[in-house]
């Protein structure tokens, strides 16, 4: 047997990807209602913005946007512009490359998903059809 002891060298990775990111405008107004008194009295922080996927609308999916209090397990943790973002492991290959936006019209202020892995959307915008990300 060859008694040569194997050693790695350890070398640095490289930075992941973010698989969500915030425009100016979202980070800006996820800080403000963060930053707000929470309506049912609890005085326990949020720990981010959760994000994700689940099956609704005549398209067949439908993007998930709420305030968490805590981190689960296996939430994919993404800091972006002073915004915590959970992503629900379940919807990062659907969610790759993602940027959220907030727009504001003259009839309606809401968050706008821009998302490379959408193949069609409803005719009423609120649900879409995405694939998962594949490897490039």
């Amino acid at each position: 047997m060859n008694d040569i002891p194997l050693t790695s060298t350890p070398r640095a990775r490289r930075e992941r990807p973010k698989v969500v990111t915030l425009s100016d405008r979202a980070a800006e107004r996820v800080r403000e209602i963060m930053a707000k008194p929470r309506e049912n009295g609890a005085e326990k922080p949020y720990a981010g913005l959760r994000v994700g996927v689940k099956n609704g609308g005549c398209a067949g999916q439908e993007y998930v946007l709420e305030y968490a209090e805590t981190a689960g397990p296996l939430d994919e943790v993404v800091e972006d512009k002073g915004v915590t973002i959970l992503i629900d492991p379940k919807a990062v290959l659907f969610l790759i490359g993602t940027e959220v936006d907030y727009d504001v019209t003259r009839l309606s202020a809401k968050f706008v998903f821009r998302n490379p892995n959408e193949t069609d959307a409803c005719g009423c915008g609120e649900s879409v059809t995405i694939a998962p990300a594949t490897p490039e």
